[in-house]
Order: structure tokens, then sequence, then C-alpha cells
């Protein structure tokens, strides 16, 4: 059920499809789509003009939690006050049907509405993956030095209830010198034969390091073709910070199962997430919340046994906040009908930027790789002499909104994208530049 069907919106939207088509190609690096077009400065104005931030600040720290574009709001609203006005009724009408949200998932991700299961974060993805996958005594996963929390202890849960073992591997040494050969080169050397699940992130949080999922998904097959079904290995990959940045497909990434939040870089409403799996690899998982999914909860009724496990079983069951989940199918028509190939082609464009203005500042390190093949959204630096926290308040302090990496070794860290402007990139490194 749509949430609003007035005329501004829809011609708004096709403003934003159309406007690029009428300035030409623009040339961009081959690790954004190829067919990208860039779009002119207005088209980002008034995409900019769909939120609600505070125009005080500029704001690089959007992809922790995302602010809502109007139609999200709109449909947020909209779902809230029919709770407020009828419950019952008004979830008997909205919770059976989730093609609202599924389909445009689905058509973002380049795959089929039922391989789609339903979260409310990255980090209850994960755990329901790796508490899902048929781990055993003697199995092992093989993940990075270079991962989130909530991997690391969702994978240790698992492997504490399963028997299973986890190893860590570097990556790289230097992250500035990252490169997609070095990277799947480690993964490759790593493998062996108790390994069965690969945990990798795609975007690391604590670097801005883009991990190439492809390369690695390549290494893995080419490992998969000496095994048996059984004991073929899964790649497992949280997406968060790629998701919303990079155009990307779930077929061109190559993986097995695709973990994401989508109230970050998405515009999702706050409290929702996704989790992608290829078709035949669901029936392998158990699940760990009980779902209110049709056919499993018939079969409860009628002493039925339990159907094979499948996305719908896989999404919690349980009252959520419905009113942000029902919203969810509005983000991903906004990222489609602006358009995959302009996103990623802007953030880049605007990352580049600011990664070579940073780089030319003696006083500043870059930790993030300049290539875009191995880096996205997220940037991460030093400043000679200044902790990044101190980094981060100094620029608090001239309105600009940065954060710190929430890792043993720390970083100041900027996050450019589609609120952002080359404007803003050009106010930030000149207060960078100030703190030398």
């Amino acid at each position: 059920m749509k949430t609003r069907t007035t005329i501004e919106r829809r011609q708004f939207l096709a403003g934003l499809a159309a406007a690029p088509l009428a300035v030409g190609c623009s040339t961009v690096r081959s690790a954004t789509p190829a067919a990208a077009v860039v779009a002119p400065a207005d088209v980002w104005a008034r995409v900019r003009a769909e939120f609600t931030l505070s125009p005080d600040w500029l704001h690089f720290a959007g992809f922790l939690l995302a602010s809502h574009p109007r139609r999200v709001r709109e449909a947020i609203e909209q779902h809230r006050r029919g709770l407020d006005d009828n419950p019952p009724l008004y979830l008997d009408a909205h919770e059976a049907d989730l093609s609202p949200i599924l389909k445009p998932a689905a058509t973002y991700m380049g795959v089929a509405p039922e391989q789609i299961a339903l979260t409310d974060s990255t980090t209850m993805g994960l755990a329901m993956l790796y508490h899902g996958l048929p781990l055993r005594a003697g199995d092992e996963v093989l993940t990075t030095a270079h991962d989130h929390y909530s991997t690391y202890e969702s994978l240790r849960l698992a492997a504490e209830r399963s028997g299973a073992t986890v190893r860590k591997v570097p990556l790289y040494e230097a992250p500035a010198k990252a490169t997609v050969a070095g990277m799947a080169g480690a993964i490759e050397r790593a493998l062996a034969p108790a390994t069965k699940v690969v945990a990798i992130t795609w975007v690391h949080s604590g670097t801005g390091v883009k991990t190439p999922v492809r390369a690695i998904a390549d290494v893995i097959a080419r490992a998969n073709a000496a095994r048996t079904p059984e004991n073929r290995i899964l790649l497992c990959v949280d997406g968060v910070h790629g998701f919303g940045v990079e155009g990307t497909t779930m077929p061109e990434l190559g993986c097995d199962f695709f973990v994401a939040g989508t109230h970050k870089w998405m515009f999702g409403p706050r409290g929702t997430g996704v989790i992608w799996g290829r078709p035949e690899l669901w029936p392998s998982l158990c699940p760990t919340i009980p779902a209110f999914a049709f056919a499993s909860y018939m079969a409860w009724i009628q002493g039925a046994p339990q159907p094979p496990v499948s996305a719908d079983l896989m999404s919690p069951g349980g009252f959520h906040s419905f009113e942000h989940r029902w919203a969810l199918g509005e983000a991903f028509e906004f990222h489609l009908e602006i358009g995959k190939a302009q996103v990623a082609a802007r953030i880049h464009e605007l990352n580049r930027q600011c990664k070579a203005g940073l780089a030319a500042m003696k006083h500043v390190t870059l930790h993030t790789p300049m290539a875009d093949d191995v880096s996205a959204g997220i940037i991460t630096f030093e400043v000679a002499g200044l902790k990044p926290d101190d980094v981060v308040k100094r620029l608090h302090a001239k309105r600009i909104v940065a954060s710190q990496t929430p890792y043993a070794t720390t970083y100041a860290r900027l996050a450019p994208g589609l609120l952002n402007s080359p404007q803003d990139i050009e106010t930030v490194l000149r207060e960078v530049r100030a703190l030398g």
C-alpha cells in the first residue's frame, strides 16, 4: 500500500531520475558503475532538501544513524496514525503483506523478494545468521582482524554453542596500502580443510577499507570446486557500509549471505535491516527467534511438521516498531528513483575530493586507500599532535559533525555522502588544515 500519491512528490522524483540524462555522461573511475552519469548540482540540492537535518551543521557522520527523507517520514507517520487510531484493525490490514517492503528491496538488491529476511539491525542479522549456520565441533570460521564487535561476538557465541573455532587473519598491514589482490590473496592463503565459513565486512568502519567481496567470492568458488556440497565454504558478509553506497547487486557481489542495517547509508527507518541469502541455502539454517510467517504458524496450529526454513521463517516474529518496518520500502524506492549508479558516482566523487585534500596536508596521515576499488564512503585519518577525540571536538566546535572510530586503534573519521556538497568538503578541509 502506497503511503502517499501526491503529484508533487512524483514530479520531484522523476526530476531526480531524468535530470542527469540532460547533461550527458561524465567520466568516472572504473571502480564506479560504468554507466554512471553525474547529476547537476541542483539535483543534489533537491535531494538534500528532502531531509530536515540542521542547516547549522555540516554532517559527516550520517552513516551512524540516518536522518529520514521526507517520503520515509511521511510513511512512518501514516502508519503511526493508523496504529494509534485502531491498532488491531490496522495491524490486520498490513501485517501479512510485506510486498511493499520486499519488492523494492529485491529490485535494489537484484534478487527475488522471497530471498530476503527482515530484521531490526545489522547486529540482529549477524547474530541470527551465525547462530543459525549448521556449524559443528571441528568446523572453522575464518574472519579477519578488521571486523566489528558485532561480528566477533556473534561468532564467539555461535562457536561456544557449536564447538566450532574462530580464526582471525589480517588482510593488510597498512590500510592505506590495501589492494584487491592482497586482500583476496590473504583469504586464499588462510583457507584450511576445516574452514566452513568465511565471515567478512564489506567496508571496514575502522579504516574505510572496502574489501573485494567479488574477488574473495571467486577465491572461495575455486576452493569449493574441490569440495563436496556438504563441505562447501560459505561466504557471509556484513555489508552495512557498502549498502546504499555501491550500486552492486547480490549476484554481482557473489556472496552466500549478506546482512545489513538499512538505517544508515540507505536512509531507511531507524530500527530496520535485511538478510539476503541464496535460496538453496536458507533450508540449511536454524532460526533463533520464532517467525510469525503464515506457513510456520499454520503448521503449529495443525500439529504438522514445520516447513523447511526460508527467508520469511528467519524474520523474527513478535511485535515490532511496525510504523518503521512498513515504511522501509520507501527508502529503497528513494534510492532507485535517484539512480543507484548516480548515488555511487556522487559518493565516490565526494570521497575522492576529501581524500585528495587530506593527503595533501603535511600534518595529516590518511589511513583510507585513495583508490575507489578498495574504499567507499568512510575516510579515517590522524592529525599530528592531536588525539582523534580532540580532532572530532575541534571540528564540532566549528559546527562540523565528525566521528571517532570505536576500536582499540582509533582515528578521526569523516563520511562524505549524498547530503554533502563539494563546498562542504572544502569547508571541512579548510578546518582540518587549520589544525596543523
